[in-house]
């Protein structure tokens, strides 16, 4: 592990300390640590370095729209292959919010984002990318089952 030292002017330090305190971060050194990684999984995935990533696609429609729920589930069947998981919340009598979780190459995964947030019917919508380093070396797990690797979140 290595130290390095900075200076902030106080108004600055008062700042970040009132951050840390209200994200509950046990110390500066936490959050400088998370604000680093975040940053630098931008600069990854604006220069197109990253080649896999994880992303959360929240969106928010009327489900009584019978066309814009077919529209959902159709793009996410239609990507299977991309779509680990999804959580639909119903919010009140008309309105649901779906969270897709998804994974796969940068540039895939970023289009099926944008797409499920620019369906018709769609009225909100966000997307949080996670850069993944590349396939970690082929094991199998307890000795059985097939041989796999793993992207990992990159530190």
């Amino acid at each position: 592990m290595q130290r390095f030292t900075i200076s902030l002017d106080d108004e600055l330090a008062d700042g970040f300390d009132r951050l840390i305190a209200g994200h509950g971060y046990a110390s500066r050194s936490e959050a400088v640590r998370d604000l680093i990684r975040e940053r630098l999984g931008c600069t990854l995935l604006e220069a197109g370095d990253a080649k896999w990533c994880i992303a959360n696609v929240s969106y928010v429609y009327d489900h009584h729209d019978q066309l814009v729920v077919a529209r959902v589930v159709g793009a996410q069947h239609e990507h299977h292959d991309l779509v680990v998981s999804s959580l639909h919340t119903h919010l009140d009598h008309h309105h649901c919010m779906e969270s897709v979780v998804l994974r796969g190459p940068v540039p895939e995964v970023s289009e099926l984002a944008r797409k499920l947030i620019a369906l018709r019917g769609v009225r909100h919508g966000a997307v949080h990318l996670v850069p993944l380093a590349d396939e970690q070396g082929s094991h199998r797990h307890g000795g059985r089952g097939p041989v796999h690797g793993h992207q990992r979140p990159i530190a």
